[in-house]
């Protein structure tokens, strides 16, 4: 029987103790969580993965200590089809180490699992229906044009998901699209549209859930943590078309924008499309052109030639006159705070570009420069003309540096 092997174990250890696996993304280490969010990103799989790490090395250490280990199933179940698939890993691996499986599968339990069980059943999707950049209106168009396929979209998405609620969130600017989804989302169940007041940079997803929800994701959390995903109106449609017509992503919806564009507009193109022949389409490259940016105003880049391809993240090209992509010269700090009341995070830009200047890094991981979104917010409030942004992103790129190379 199998209590008997159960037994037979504890004696054969000569404990009779056993380890309970019940992951919750928090409780795994953050070099674990980043390394997992780098290779399959900050998402369901990448949180999954990251749990299926910890697991392992919960194995390895106590396979030869304790003869049982029990999976809480609630806490697999949470994090969907990745979550289950992640949990059948976890038991084979046990098994392969001569562990004894106790599953928990009881559902009328304490309060901690049964708000997993919630979270598994009853929790919400948010899809982002908000631009995250001024000039940028690709999923403006695609809510007006494919207001039918997005809808069957989030569909799937909520049955892969196993939820019952969906909030779309938009921009209160955006009209024409909350009348058109709010149409189509009456004859759905549980899908609901949520009109959002006009504010950068709410597209980013821990202010899109607490704009919908008002809740808060915590620091280097990920908003499963507070029982959302967020899904992009473009990834809705990918999700449309992979499912529905068979069809990979291979074309994208980018916008080409700029004051002196002649035929600025959203151009459906195939990824690979060189930029310079999508400037072409819309008129040309204008003569006054200062910079060509990748993305929009704030958060784009400016590339340094327009002959690399859109990707699958190409979301725009702004060309900028060269009167406003002029840099103007900056001063010293005046210590005003106003790059600190409009950072979406709650950081100090300020004291984050010091430490980033003398090149701090501990003091930058300590002081949270991670959770930096890159919003360009601080830059553009800032009185002096500082390049807060700039500083601050090359900081957050040498800390993660640092701290990848702690974990080798």
């Amino acid at each position: 029987m199998s209590v008997d092997l159960l037994v037979q174990k504890i004696k054969e250890k000569g404990n009779p103790s056993v380890s309970g696996l019940d992951p919750k993304i928090e409780y795994v280490p953050e070099y674990i969580r980043k390394k997992a969010y780098a290779e399959y990103g900050q998402n369901l799989k990448g949180a999954t993965e990251a749990i299926w790490e910890f697991n392992k090395g919960l194995i390895d250490a106590l396979y030869d200590v304790v003869p049982a280990v029990k999976p809480q199933s609630a806490f697999y179940e949470m994090y969907g089809l990745c979550g289950e698939e992640v949990m059948h890993r976890t038991i084979s691996y046990a098994k392969e180490k001569g562990l004894y499986i106790i599953l928990d599968v009881k559902r009328n339990d304490i309060g901690s699992t049964a708000e997993a069980y919630s979270k598994a059943y009853l929790g919400k999707v948010d899809i982002d229906g908000v631009e995250c950049e001024p000039y940028l209106t690709a999923d403006h168009r695609l809510m007006l044009e494919h207001g039918k396929e997005l809808i069957i979209g989030i569909e799937l998405i909520m049955k892969a998901l196993g939820v019952k609620r969906t909030i779309v969130g938009i921009e209160n600017n955006k009209r024409d699209a909350i009348e058109e989804l709010d149409k189509l989302a009456r004859l759905t169940d549980g899908i609901e549209i949520c009109p959002l007041k006009i504010q950068y940079p709410q597209g980013g997803e821990k202010q899109l859930i607490q704009a919908t929800t008002g809740k808060f994701v915590p620091s280097g959390g990920l908003p499963i943590a507070v029982g959302a995903v967020v899904q992009n109106v473009g990834t809705v449609y990918a999700v449309y078309e992979a499912v529905m017509k068979h069809k990979p992503l291979f074309e994208r919806v980018v916008t080409v924008t700029g004051k002196s564009l002649k035929e600025p507009g959203n151009y459906l193109c195939r990824i690979g499309t060189p930029i310079s022949q999508l400037i072409e389409a819309a008129g040309g490259l204008p003569e006054d052109t200062g910079k060509v940016i990748g993305g929009g105003p704030m958060m784009g880049k400016a590339l340094t030639n327009t002959n690399i391809p859109v990707t699958k993240g190409t979301s725009g090209i702004l060309l900028m006159r060269q009167e406003e992509s002029t840099r103007k010269e900056y001063r010293n700090c005046i210590r005003c705070s106003k790059c600190v009341s409009v950072c979406p995070m709650g950081l100090e830009p300020y004291y984050l570009m010091l430490l980033g200047e003398h090149n701090k890094l501990e003091m930058l991981e300590s002081e949270k420069v991670m959770d930096c979104i890159e919003c360009g917010s601080c830059s553009f409030t800032c009185p002096a003309n500082r390049p807060l942004l700039d500083v601050i992103r090359l900081g957050k790129t040498r800390t993660g540096q640092m701290i990848r190379a702690r974990k080798k």
